[in-house]
């Protein structure tokens, strides 16, 4: 191979690895340990609006996902769902874009690039937050919709549960938001409807 073919390969070689890395987050394996005692967590739980602009770190983002929507055994989540369907899919939104979590691979994989934010509604403390979660329902595997509602929540529950546990994150279930608008955004089937959202954030 002459070395112009050689750069070519390389070049595309490069640009490859540079898309994957752009439309895949890895994650580091979660830390399932630690956290303050389920009763303290529980009586510390709240919902918070009020939050500071921070990045955070991989580590954290991994731990709240697992903690969210993660498996705890084989084929099982660490929530329950009606006729263990697991209907729901957990979106993660950031300022850049709208990333699906596959919680197997332990990857966030982007499905969405830019600035859909809007789409949440016109609450200002959802620009703060470091993230907002998307809780999609596939009805086509649900049992049927009001299931999908309620498995949601349990998933809230575990968000809320992991914010409370921390010292610094905060967090707050929200139904205000364009339904219509985000169902565009994240190019979603008629068989997808967001069911709820929820904003995490650090808090002042």
């Amino acid at each position: 191979m002459d070395i112009k073919k050689l750069i070519t390969v390389l070049c595309i070689f490069a640009t490859t690895l540079l898309a994957h890395a752009q439309t895949e987050i890895a994650l580091p394996a979660p830390n399932k340990t630690g956290g303050k005692p389920l009763m303290e967590a529980l009586n510390d739980r709240q919902s918070l609006k009020t939050y500071v602009k921070k990045e955070m770190d991989k580590q954290t983002l991994s731990n709240l996902l697992w903690a969210t929507y993660g498996f705890n055994r084989e084929d099982k989540r660490v929530v329950p769902s009606s006729q263990n369907r697991q209907e729901i899919d957990l979106y993660v939104m950031f300022e850049d874009g709208v990333y699906f979590y596959d919680a197997k691979a332990n990857v966030l994989k982007q499905t969405a690039k830019g600035d859909f934010r809007k789409g949440l509604g016109n609450q200002a403390f959802v620009n703060d937050a470091v993230l907002n979660f998307l809780f999609v329902a596939n009805l086509n595997k649900a049992s049927n919709r009001d299931a999908a509602i309620i498995d949601s929540g349990f998933l809230i529950q575990n968000a809320y549960l992991f914010c409370a546990s921390s010292d610094d994150l905060g967090t707050v279930a929200r139904g205000s938001h364009n339904r219509k608008q985000l169902h565009s955004d994240l190019g979603l089937t008629d068989d997808q409807e967001v069911i709820l959202t929820q904003a995490v954030g650090y808090i002042k």
